[in-house]
């Protein structure tokens, strides 16, 4: 494996000393064996090289450790970028139904019709699919149209048909609105059921292409937080065959979508490219269409709704005290003030059962004071996403009760709640997964003016936080010695987020 020595730039580890986050400067890094193998002044680095060596001037440029993106979906971000029809976007339903019929006219009789992306607080109509339009532009075919927040999604009467769903149908932690062909939460589980599960080949397809889209924008390691025993399979194979381009960590789904059936604990995996010692639960739905719970109503909406709990809570305690005795890390998908009050009361039983690991809270959407409080209490990490706040901000202006609108995604109380923060984009939730596009939003972009976050705090949560999350901060996140060479080389002005692009994507110190 080739040495590499890097000088000539702004070579910056991010870094939390004492109360305060700081990026620390250092002149010139040796990378050896895929590792750091010393940082600091060029005078102390360089004598420690070899003949063979090689010397790469930066001209400049920026180092930083690579991104890790906490929490973003891998196959499905690499489906919609190869076989699955990409609704991100769409301005109309006159352009949605565009497309679905002009991507029906492809399939044959029978072909489900799958797409992703919408969102009706961004259509002129404002206004979700219709079933009997569905019908229309495909009589041949299923069709399932996922909402841009994967929490909703629209069906036509052929696959309502499949999927053994009538008027009377009700399912545990969801909602069917037969009518209009509109699935809430876990009746999506009925549908995707009917299907037919994706092949290991399928999946290792998925993964690949999503893998190796975020190396291109400097992610070197991710979580891909909600998956099964056939996802995980694929990811063991790609592992074994030595296919994954970045690193991931993988949150094991416990109870799938459409049944109350339960996955058993996953076995345990940990090796330099791939882990899994976490599991995932869904606490509620998604809070740009308006499924996440909260105690007040929702704007706009009639009659007033208040969002989804997806467990009885002592139900979630049991199946979280499993996980939790057996020493997994738990994240938990909890948005709205009643799940994150459900939630956070779970972790601080299962502390009170028994000692485990630090555990995770992902979105922490509509967090209040006392949230904060409790959270920092009993050590969890938030997972959020800056990303929301620039593509979802309609949605949380149609639907978020405005006395709440300051502590939707507030990004700079949870730093000053002292919580472990942990950025990430969710996608394909959100079409921009450029971590640096996050690092926009949070830096300049923040739903109401003075929720903000620094840039080193934002760099620590895109590298250190990630790692934290995953219990893998002794490898990666800072540029001390010892970490894998996992590195992103950026362009521009790192105090003009928007002048900012991404160079190069080292992994192992190897460059794909």
């Amino acid at each position: 494996m080739p040495q590499h020595l890097l000088f000539g730039g702004n070579v910056l580890s991010p870094t939390l000393e004492g109360s305060g986050y700081v990026l620390k400067p250092l002149e010139a890094l040796l990378i050896r064996d895929g590792k750091i193998a010393a940082a600091g002044r060029l005078s102390e680095v360089e004598p420690l090289a070899t003949p063979d060596t090689q010397r790469i001037h930066l001209e400049g440029r920026t180092v930083l450790p690579g991104f890790n993106d906490a929490h973003i979906h891998v196959w499905k971000v690499g489906q919609l970028r190869t076989t699955l029809l990409d609704l991100r976007g769409v301005k109309s339903l006159e352009e949605l139904y565009r497309l679905v019929g002009a991507r029906a006219k492809t399939l044959k009789p029978g072909e489900w019709l799958w797409g992703r992306g919408w969102n009706e607080a961004l259509l002129a109509e404002r206004a979700m699919p219709d079933k009997a339009a569905l019908d229309r532009l495909a009589p041949h075919n299923p069709v399932l149209l996922t909402r841009t927040c994967a929490h909703i999604h629209a069906v036509n009467s052929q696959a309502l048909q499949l999927a053994g769903i009538t008027l009377e149908t009700q399912v545990p932690g969801g909602e069917i609105n037969f009518e209009q062909g509109l699935l809430y939460e876990t009746a999506y589980g009925l549908v995707f059921r009917a299907m037919g599960e994706p092949s290991q080949a399928q999946y290792e397809h998925w993964i690949r292409a999503g893998l190796e889209y975020l190396r291109s924008l400097g992610i070197t390691s991710a979580t891909d937080p909600a998956v099964d025993p056939p996802l995980y399979a694929a990811y063991r194979a790609l592992e074994a065959r030595g296919e994954l381009p970045i690193r991931v960590n993988l949150l094991y789904i416990r109870r799938p979508d459409g049944g109350s059936e339960t996955f058993p604990l996953p076995e345990k995996h940990r090796s330099d490219w791939l882990r899994c010692d976490s599991v995932k639960f869904f606490a509620d739905g998604g809070l740009s269409g308006a499924p996440a719970a909260i105690s007040q109503p929702y704007k706009t909406l009639e009659p007033p709704q208040y969002g989804l709990l997806r467990f009885a809570e002592e139900e979630l305690l049991e199946l979280a005290l499993e996980a939790h005795r057996a020493g997994f890390r738990i994240g938990t998908h909890a948005i709205g003030d009643r799940a994150l009050d459900q939630v956070l009361r779970v972790y601080e039983r299962l502390y009170q059962e028994a000692p485990g690991p630090r555990h995770r809270i992902e979105h922490f959407g509509l967090a209040g004071p006392e949230h904060l409080q409790k959270a920092r209490q009993l050590g969890v990490i938030a997972v959020p996403q800056p990303i929301f706040l620039r593509e979802l901000r309609a949605n949380y202006q149609r639907y978020v009760p405005d006395a709440w609108l300051a502590r939707c995604f507030n990004l700079r109380a949870m730093f000053e709640a002292g919580l472990t923060v942990a950025f990430s984009s969710d996608g394909p939730v959100v079409q921009q997964v450029e971590p640096l596009k996050g690092l926009q939003a949070a830096l300049r972009e923040p739903l109401v003016e003075g929720n903000q976050v620094t840039l080193e705090q934002a760099l620590w949560a895109y590298s250190v936080g990630g790692a934290v999350a995953q219990g893998d901060e002794a490898n990666r996140g800072t540029l001390e010695v010892g970490q894998w060479a996992d590195l992103v080389v950026l362009e521009g002005d790192l105090h003009d987020p928007y002048s900012l692009s991404v160079h190069r994507t080292l992994v192992s110190g190897i460059e794909s």
